[in-house]
């Protein structure tokens, strides 16, 4: 499926024309709709959603609104295949961008994860081996994850979920983020350099010798988010000679080195709520998405809420959702017309769905 171009019937308008013709468009629609917005999305998409969130979040959102015919998800790719995944086949999912992906989550095919699990085998680790991919993944991922006896983790429940795999094997490939599953065994107390490798795709047995395979508890996927990949330890310790006693928050998909630095990691929703119920006359520095940064910093005028990075550092593919891509989606939608719809084939959602509920067990 390929993004059809607008034309200028929408690029043209000016941005407040978009914002009332969305608004007239979502009453036109009332109850049958709803808009899911993520913490990353520009401020122009957030004002329109009626739930806002992370991934795992907003999947559930969806699944808890079952008299709504249609989700639009202002998300990227593999959230929306979540959604449908998560929500009854009376419901329709759109993307109203299908060019808005995620950078990591294609750095880890279907195609490249069983010849990693083939090579696995020929070794004899197949069996001792329990694959965990993080909810930042292709349905096809999680589809491979629910066959295999795995489960699928975000950035709150990783440990939860790599103990609980642990518990049923030796060793744990986990993908496509090599920092989320690095800095969860560091967490859990798995030593980096004895304990885990890494999994480059592109070379045999990932890069590694077959001794090296052996030993590993962890096989780390070689992938990262570009965005948490750009923090460094330098620029903490720039926020801290700037701001004495300034508290430091990154995301766990930032590299180990980072995740050290910091006073405290967590989801996205873990640092918002660490900003909310930051004291008044707090001083935060947070390693994230750039809108959800600046988000935090408008809400809570009362604290000095900056992004670590002094670079801007949008998620470029979460940012294809423009407002006049979701005009053309909600217009199309009032003219009875549904345009990218997702929908994930059956024998791909019921092992995804499988692995996902195997996630829900193990965290309640």
């Amino acid at each position: 499926m390929h993004q059809v171009p607008l034309g200028p019937e929408y690029t043209d308008l000016a941005p407040e024309v978009v914002s009332d013709r969305i608004r007239a468009a979502k009453a036109t629609l009332g109850s049958r709709l709803v808009i899911l917005g993520h913490h990353y999305q520009r401020d122009e998409i957030i004002e329109h959603a009626d739930f806002r969130g992370d991934s795992y979040k907003l999947a559930k959102d969806a699944a808890s609104h079952p008299e709504a015919e249609i989700i639009v998800f202002c998300g990227v790719h593999f959230m929306a295949e979540s959604a449908d995944i998560l929500t009854p086949d009376s419901q329709t999912v759109i993307l109203p961008n299908l060019a808005a992906g995620c950078s990591m989550a294609d750095m880890a095919n279907a195609f490249q994860v069983k010849s990693c699990w083939k090579q696995l085998t020929e070794l004899g680790l197949d069996a001792g081996t329990v694959p965990v991919t993080y909810i930042n993944s292709a349905a096809s991922l999680k589809a491979f994850v629910g066959t295999h006896g795995g489960t699928v983790c975000t950035s709150t429940n990783a440990p939860a979920a790599v103990k609980w795999a642990l518990g049923r094997g030796e060793k744990v490939l986990f993908f496509p983020d090599q920092h989320l599953g690095r800095n969860t065994g560091f967490s859990l107390g798995y030593n980096p350099k004895t304990d885990m490798v890494v999994w480059d795709p592109f070379k045999p047995l990932g890069g590694n010798t077959a001794e090296d395979l052996q030993r590993a508890t962890f096989i780390l996927w070689k992938g990262h988010c570009s965005v948490h990949q750009r923090f460094t330890v330098a620029q903490i310790e720039a926020a801290r000679a700037k701001y004495p006693g300034v508290r430091v928050v990154v995301h766990p998909e930032c590299p180990l080195e980072v995740v050290q630095a910091a006073d405290e990691n967590g989801s996205t929703e873990f640092i918002l709520r660490t900003a909310q119920n930051a004291p008044a006359g707090s001083i935060l520095a947070i390693g994230t998405e750039i809108n959800l940064v600046n988000r935090l910093a408008s809400e809570n005028p009362d604290k000095t809420i900056f992004c670590l990075d002094p670079q801007i550092c949008p998620c470029s593919t979460m940012y294809r959702i423009h407002p006049t891509f979701l005009l053309w989606a909600l217009e199309n939608l009032v003219a009875g017309t549904v345009l990218n719809a997702i929908r994930v084939p059956e024998e791909v959602a019921v092992p995804a769905r499988r692995a996902l509920q195997t996630m829900l067990t193990i965290t309640g």
